[in-house]
């Protein structure tokens, strides 16, 4: 199978040409069947759920976030107030720039690099030749959380109209498990987002847009933080800014203990269509503060603490150069390209991976094979687990038990 074609531009940049995603499927498939433990006549568990120690799993989604930051962090040819939309150079590059990519992306998110890079695992490195694909052709949102979420792309969705999900995504399928009935939620910025899940349907409680929190225990708390929500400035009218989604999520997540827990930010990918560089890159460090907050609760919790894995990932890719950043669609190069990063007690501590051709529909799939559930068996289009994302209890080192 061939993979995407690297190709350097004259300004220095790199434009991946997508290969025959379809292909990711046997690769895949057979990817697969090679790393993962095989467990005989198990339908409902890819291993048994005795040799997983996850019993919880947070899904993280960042909304538009480039590999390009990611892997090496702020692009000084963007950081101008012409081609970026930077008021404040100078307090950007002092923020963010170093001459070495390894530093500067973990001034950019330093949790990723200081605590996930070192105890998880990082897929989608073009300069690894790890390659993360959105297969669904649109490269925009609601194809994107459809795929990422159900485990495979569907031809029929081809707009961000809030319109129910005829599919049903993993959480729902896994809410539907007697053992996690009403142990899954879900907040978002984004006000589309109650409608991939279809939450009328799938019975799943998911907080999004402007809404305001009913869920907040402490009633002067509560009454305080829903006037935060109507008085802050609606910027869109269609996402509310993320710390309110982050708030919301930890409130929730501190009261409720659910088992699954999904959060959806939004700021990246609406500061980068406001062609703002510089408040896109404040909006990704954010959002590796509440991943770092999000993950330090749960140490210091003795519900989630040893128990817990996190999963973060995106939506789409977005293009590249001077311009292709500010969007992202079947006509910028660059937009099929994503990345996905999971931690947890389960997980081998491997790092930046190499050497891979993976989709994003296989993001569904390693939620569930955490908690020791196969959702492929659900549709023959979902695509298998992260083949190296998981380790058995028979290849685990022996390690003390949680609290």
């Amino acid at each position: 199978m061939s993979g995407l074609i690297i190709e350097n531009m004259d300004d220095g940049s790199h434009i991946a040409k997508p290969p025959l995603v379809r292909s990711l499927r046997l690769w895949c498939f057979l990817a697969t069947l090679l790393c993962l433990p095989h467990c005989d006549g198990m339908l409902e568990s890819s291993c048994p759920a005795e040799e997983l120690s996850t019993q919880n799993v947070f899904l993280v989604t960042i909304d538009g976030m480039r590999p390009e930051e990611l892997f090496t962090g702020a692009d000084n040819r963007l950081i101008d107030k012409d081609i970026g939309g930077v008021y404040n150079p100078k307090r950007v590059l002092n923020s963010f720039w170093h001459e070495n990519p390894l530093v500067r992306r973990k001034l950019l998110m330093p949790f990723i690099w200081e605590v996930l890079a070192k105890e998880g695992q990082i897929y989608g490195s073009a300069m690894d030749d790890c390659h993360v694909l959105v297969e669904n052709g649109k490269y925009f949102s609601y194809p994107g959380y459809q795929e990422l979420l159900c485990g495979f792309p569907d031809d029929s969705i081809n707009s961000n109209d809030k319109i129910n999900n005829k599919n049903k995504t993993v959480l729902e399928w896994l809410n539907e498990k007697p053992e996690l009935t009403g142990k899954i939620a879900a907040f978002a910025s984004w006000d589309a987002i109650p409608y991939i899940i279809n939450a009328e349907r799938s019975k799943i409680y998911v907080n999004a847009g402007w809404q305001e929190f009913d869920h907040i225990v402490n009633p002067d708390r509560r009454k305080f933080i829903n006037q935060s929500v109507r008085e802050t400035p609606h910027l869109w009218e269609y996402a509310r800014f993320d710390n309110l989604t982050f708030l919301g999520a930890m409130e929730y997540l501190q009261s409720q203990h659910p088992r699954i827990l999904y959060i959806s930010m939004d700021e990246p990918d609406d500061w980068c269509h406001s062609g703002r560089y510089d408040l896109y890159l404040d909006s990704a460090r954010r959002c590796d503060g509440y991943l770092r907050e999000l993950w330090d609760y749960a140490q210091s919790s003795p519900i989630y603490r040893g128990r817990t894995s996190l999963v973060i990932t995106v939506d789409h890719g977005r293009g590249h150069g001077r311009e292709g950043w500010k969007n992202h669609s079947a006509d910028l190069p660059g937009s099929e390209q994503i990345w996905i990063a999971v931690l947890g007690p389960d997980t081998p501590a491997t790092g930046i991976q190499s050497g891979c051709r993976l989709s994003q529909g296989q993001v569904a799939t390693t939620v569930a094979a955490l908690l020791g559930y196969d959702y492929s068996v659900a549709d023959p289009r979902i695509a298998p687990s992260l083949p190296a994302a998981i380790l058995s209890a028979a290849n685990r080192p022996p390690t003390s038990s949680a609290e």
